[in-house]
């Protein structure tokens, strides 16, 4: 097993690593900004070091920083969590080159995946089925406007290196076409480097339902089941659970042989997703007579949801990554592995519940529900100051229980007990959503948040 580990993170999720680490009895390094001086991250690993200032581009994003923290604690390999450099495959080469081992997957594997129409390609080519769109970049609005033509309007315009929800627009008509793809083309050229654009159909309603993969050291890939994230707002996801509603058990095998193969397709080693889009036959109008699920795209990472695979499977998915990339099999049986139960995780915000805007602030009250099938993965305590500089997340409350109806009683029980006071927060919406009718039926896509509003 490595013996020290550092984690090129912050919050709940460096938190929740050096939780994994600490109880393996491997040596955990944090690595924060000026602003996360006073987290439990911090104060809770074997070490920590400050690279740089609140910006993450000074900090976090920071490859010297990380790096030079690396080197001067000694620290033997790095795990970079999700968000910030976890996707940059130019970073993972680095950490390699550097001596260190990269608690991840390859960075060709990264680099293959973090362009949407290469990825799309790929997935094809393997046998994963992909939604209708182009097979290149829209070079130009002449070939978008061709492209749509072709493909059928509605369209999705998409940035092909972007991620996380963002760089999308939709387009019902040449008009709208005309509008999306400059804004889409503009919006990708500044937040990503790279303007390329991707148009792909676009189906109104759909689910949101990946599948979560785990590239063994011996160079299998194996399946831990499908996580329904459709509960969104901005693309965004606010909830998952597991095992998704809407995947029957025939539709559940082809979608896990699916995620296999795409795993297959670039040697993937380590941990990562493979979301997809699940379109109900009734709300497609053509092809065969079931439901049918297209390719959106793989992150190359850890997930923020990942402990609903965790408390269904009754794995660590962290102490996984590290046996992975120690060369290590891993804790479980892949053939005998099965699913129990059920489990759901609200995303809690530091946002108003409403129109879900950032609202920042000193927490003055913090006390987490407890109980049989409640697990709350945090990033803060009392008296902590969510700031503005990062992603809202304060916490990830997760439920477990044998059936959806427990885990989500559980749910409600776990929302009313959470105390918290100061930043703006999304529990009320929480405790709107676990009495939805269409919530609690199952039968929800993706426009579930907005119906809400």
């Amino acid at each position: 097993m490595i013996e020290s580990l550092l984690v090129a993170n912050r919050g709940e999720i460096a938190r929740r690593i050096i939780r994994t680490a600490r109880r393996l009895g491997v040596r955990a390094i944090a690595v924060h900004s000026e602003a996360d001086a006073g987290l439990p991250f911090v104060t809770e690993a074997d070490e920590a070091v400050c690279v740089g200032p609140a910006n993450p581009a000074q900090s976090y994003r920071n490859v010297e920083a990380v790096l030079a923290a690396a080197k001067s604690t000694g620290a033997q390999a790095i795990h970079p969590g999700y968000g910030f450099l976890s996707e940059n495959a130019d970073f993972a080469r680095t950490v390699e080159a550097s001596g260190l081992i990269w608690v991840g997957p390859g960075a060709d594997a990264i680099t293959a995946m973090g362009d949407k129409i290469n990825a799309r390609n790929l997935m094809a080519a393997a046998g994963v089925p992909v939604a209708p769109g182009t097979t290149d970049p829209a070079a130009d609005l002449d070939a978008a406007v061709a492209a749509a033509a072709e493909i059928g309007y509605p369209v999705m315009v998409k940035a092909a290196a972007g991620g996380g929800g963002m760089g999308m627009g939709v387009a019902t008509d040449e008009a709208a076409l005309r509008t999306e793809y400059d804004k889409v083309r503009s919006f990708a050229e500044r937040m990503f480097g790279d303007g390329s654009v991707l148009i792909e159909r676009y189906f109104p309603r759909v689910r949101h339902v990946e599948v979560q993969i785990l590239g063994l050291a011996d160079g299998r890939v194996v399946a831990l089941g499908e996580r329904e994230c459709s509960v969104q707002r901005r693309n965004q996801k606010l909830v998952e659970e597991s095992p998704s509603p809407a995947v029957s058990p025939e539709l559940r095998e082809r979608l896990l042989a699916a995620a296999v193969r795409a795993g297959e397709a670039v040697d993937y080693r380590n941990a990562g997703t493979v979301e997809c889009l699940l379109v109900p036959r009734d709300a497609r109008g053509d092809g065969p007579d079931s439901d049918e699920f297209f390719f959106l795209e793989m992150n190359t990472r850890l997930q923020v949801e990942h402990p609903v695979t965790e408390l269904v499977y009754g794995v660590d998915l962290v102490e996984e990554q590290l046996r992975v990339a120690a060369g290590l099999a891993p804790t479980f049986d892949p053939d005998t592995l099965a699913p129990r139960g059920h489990a759901i995780e609200l995303r809690i915000n530091a946002e108003d519940p409403k129109r879900f805007l950032p609202g920042p602030g000193v927490i003055r009250t913090w006390v987490e529900p407890t109980g049989e099938g409640v697990r709350v993965d945090s990033g803060y305590v009392e008296g902590n100051t969510v700031t503005p500089f990062y992603d809202s997340l304060m916490a990830k409350l997760i439920v477990s229980g044998a059936t959806r109806a427990e885990a989500v009683e559980r749910a409600r029980a776990a929302v009313a007990a959470f105390e918290l006071a100061g930043p703006k927060n999304n529990l009320p919406f929480f405790a709107e959503l676990l009495e939805n009718e269409e919530f609690l039926s199952g039968d929800y896509d993706t426009g579930i948040v907005s119906r809400m509003r």
